[in-house]
């Protein structure tokens, strides 16, 4: 089994980070801050966090931001509920989140929540359970998730549950790992995973593991790396990890590495991009590989910043 090139990782999002103007740049333009955050979370995960620099970061984050609260994707976009999320992550990496309005933002959140629970990712009004997710995680880590209502929220997220024990994006909506991540995600944030059928949901996303060690997002895909994320968090936060083969997922990983020049696709012998290296990077980090931070695989942010807040919590009461 190969090694996880570490080095040349932070040097290939190091060097994603300063691109401006070539086509993976220009392709990512509106969704930069979810850019930010997969790169930023990814050196923090590989513990050279230490290699960018804070206060430019955080400057830049605090210029998308909106009016309304919301963060847009990059300088003078629309704001939308995803961005806002990780704009309120990479704060957090940093240990920054005192710079925020904490309740224009909570504002903007509440504000996308609907009659019934569910939640609009932004003033177009689209309803997705991944925004349930989001809003419930953005107010966790800013400790408003009672500005809400919560129960009407969990509500909405199980009334997207099917007969095979996963979750799809809307009711009667077709199971994909993604959606069920969120749905977990957010019954896991909300003290609610009792709704959950785990051994019928875990029997579902341990199929998800095909013959190369890879997991894929439904039955008949190809796997990819980034399902080592949606997958493999899942299943932890449902306590049936133990029902894939850890190992074999390892070496897929670790077989989809751009042993010379950095970056991780998502297959062997692809191209790299900044989303799979850092899924592939947070998939180990579940798996428990030598040398790197613990993440955790409901807030999706390295366990010691998830304590941090935590802990601030505790004082501030």
């Amino acid at each position: 089994m190969g090694e996880l090139a570490a080095e040349k990782h932070v040097k290939y999002i190091l060097s994603v980070e300063k691109r401006k103007d070539d086509f993976q740049s220009v392709v990512m333009e509106h969704l930069r801050m979810n850019g930010a955050y997969w790169g930023l979370t990814a050196l923090d995960i590989l513990g050279k966090l230490n290699t960018v620099d804070a206060d430019e970061v955080v400057s830049w984050v605090m210029s998308c931001q909106h009016q309304s609260g919301g963060f847009a994707g990059n300088v003078g976009h629309d704001p939308h509920i995803l961005y806002t999320l990780s704009a309120v992550q990479v704060l957090a990496l940093f240990d920054k989140l005192d710079v925020l309005d904490v309740d224009k933002v909570t504002d903007y959140v509440v504000g996308l929540q609907n009659e019934d629970g569910s939640f609009s990712g932004d003033i177009w009004g689209e309803v997705d359970s991944r925004f349930s997710y989001i809003a419930i995680l953005c107010l966790s880590l800013l400790h408003q998730l009672d500005k809400i209502n919560v129960e009407k929220a969990v509500n909405f997220v199980v009334s997207c549950k099917n007969m095979d024990g996963g979750f799809g994006c809307i009711p009667g909506g077709e199971s994909h790992s993604g959606q069920i991540f969120c749905c977990v995600g957010a019954l896991a944030l909300t003290g609610s995973l009792h709704h959950i059928d785990k051994d019928l949901l875990g029997w579902w996303l341990c199929e998800r593991q095909v013959k190369s060690g890879g997991l894929n997002g439904r039955p008949e895909k190809l796997p990819d790396v980034c399902y080592s994320w949606w997958v493999l968090s899942s299943l932890i936060m449902i306590d049936r990890v133990h029902w894939i083969n850890k190992e074999k997922l390892v070496k897929f990983i670790l077989d989809c590495q751009d042993t010379e020049n950095g970056g991780i696709s998502d297959r062997p012998d692809d191209a790299v991009d900044v989303y799979h290296t850092y899924f592939g990077i947070a998939g180990l980090s579940l798996l428990e590989y030598p040398a790197l931070k613990a993440i955790d695989p409901a807030y999706a942010l390295p366990v010691d910043v998830v304590n941090r807040i935590r802990l601030r919590k505790k004082l501030a009461v």
